[in-house]
């Protein structure tokens, strides 16, 4: 199967009950999304039957690396109208904290911790301009942690007849909700995957759909860090030798200059 970047997958069966195979072949080393196959199997378990991830079915070790089976979702890959994704991460934030799972960046400081540190391993003269846009104020953490999927792209949403579908849960953590979303407005992401960022009413749609006031209040004054820190990471794809993260970098530069300090 094509569309993931970081892992083998293959689509098996008799045509009625189809299933993936996942195989995992990259170091857990990517310095904003993890690939790790135990907690993907922890969190696939935690919501077996709730319609928010594919049904596991086994999981092992090989010589070529470690694999999961889960159940094929059958649908489309989504491409628009954000309002049911906004309901399907508000019911995956409804989750509380796994105990196996890793913390996400909480507040201001670990993100600029974070994108300090994703900056340090980038090679390009770009860095050091990119360092000086770190936005100025500070957002305290929030206790409100929960389960997050923390990949949220497009490709990772598959609409089925009933309803939107996360798959790829191989870098879930305790985390802030705001970073999922902020992961799914993402321009250079929507860009990646998608072919376009969302549009403005588009973005709207998405925040007014979402029905904890509370956490978009708060994305909205993270929002300028989020898309400083998914700036520095195209910069570091890009060091990696993945030039079409040339435009998504362009494009979250763009949104930081256009975001202002919370009130």
């Amino acid at each position: 199967m094509h569309g993931g970047r970081t892992n083998q997958i293959w689509r098996f069966g008799d045509g009625h009950e189809n299933k993936v195979l996942k195989l995992y072949r990259a170091a857990d080393t990517n310095p904003l999304f993890g690939n790790d196959p135990h907690h993907e199997v922890t969190c696939l378990t935690t919501l077996n039957n709730t319609g928010l991830a594919p049904r596991l079915l086994n999981y092992s070790n090989h010589s070529l690396g470690r694999w999961i089976i889960y159940e094929y979702v059958s649908g489309v890959v989504w491409s628009s109208n954000p309002i049911p994704v906004a309901r399907l991460l508000a019911r995956v934030h409804s989750h509380a904290q796994l105990s196996e799972l890793r913390f996400g960046a909480n507040g201001s400081e670990e993100i600029k911790h974070q994108t300090l540190g994703i900056l340090k391993q980038c090679q390009s003269n770009i860095r050091d301009r990119l360092a000086k846009y770190m936005p100025e104020w500070c957002i305290s953490p929030t206790d409100q942690l929960s389960l997050i999927h923390g990949d949220p792209v497009p490709s990772n949403i598959v609409l089925t007849d009933k309803t939107p579908v996360l798959i790829d849960w191989q870098c879930p953590k305790n985390g802030d909700p705001t970073e999922d979303i902020a992961l799914f407005l993402s321009p250079a992401m929507q860009q990646l995957y998608r072919g376009a960022p969302l549009s403005h009413s588009e973005e709207q749609n998405f925040l007014i759909a979402y029905p904890n006031s509370h956490i978009v209040e708060r994305y909205h004054s993270l929002k300028a860090w989020y898309h400083w820190r998914m700036a520095a990471y195209c910069l570091w794809k890009m060091d990696q030798g993945e030039q079409d993260y040339a435009d998504g970098l362009g494009l979250e530069c763009d949104s930081l200059n256009a975001c202002t300090a919370p009130i």
